[in-house]
């Protein structure tokens, strides 16, 4: 009987042990994600053009020479961009997280890391995160005519 009672203990430390162990793996996995990010989130967006929180990294600054825009922009859970368009079109890299992406007229996309969405320039479109998850892109957005 007593073998039997130091088992039940040592099993019982062990499955607590365990659980501590996940426990500090996840919180640590969490902070690991924020030190992990390829870019830093950058400046808080304020304006009317997204709904939700969101950050800009201004990556490169479009110029005379080479048109293209390039940001990181980092979603809380929920924020998106409001409809807009781009007049020479964007291009959108998933970084992390899960995010959408609509054009007028057709069916939400779910977007994960490493997929690649190309706006066609012109079109009506949003995007940003899901209700329960962050998302981070980056976007390419050629200003040759414009935003």
């Amino acid at each position: 009987m007593s073998r039997l009672r130091i088992t039940l203990a040592i099993a019982a430390v062990m499955a607590v042990s365990s659980c501590r162990q996940l426990e500090n793996r996840k919180e640590n996995s969490a902070v690991n994600r924020q030190v992990e990010a390829l870019f830093p989130k950058g400046e808080r967006i304020t304006g009317d053009n997204f709904t939700g929180t969101a950050w800009l990294n201004n990556l490169v600054q479009a110029d005379s020479i080479n048109q293209n825009a390039v940001g990181s922009v980092t979603f809380e859970p929920g924020a998106r961009t409001k409809w807009h368009v781009h007049p020479a079109g964007q291009i959108i890299l998933a970084l992390d997280g899960k995010g959408y992406y609509q054009e007028k007229g057709k069916a939400m996309q779910i977007l994960k890391k490493g997929d690649v969405i190309k706006c066609p320039a012109g079109i009506p479109h949003w995007h940003g995160a899901s209700a329960d998850t962050g998302f981070v892109q980056v976007a390419v957005t050629n200003r040759e005519n414009g935003p």
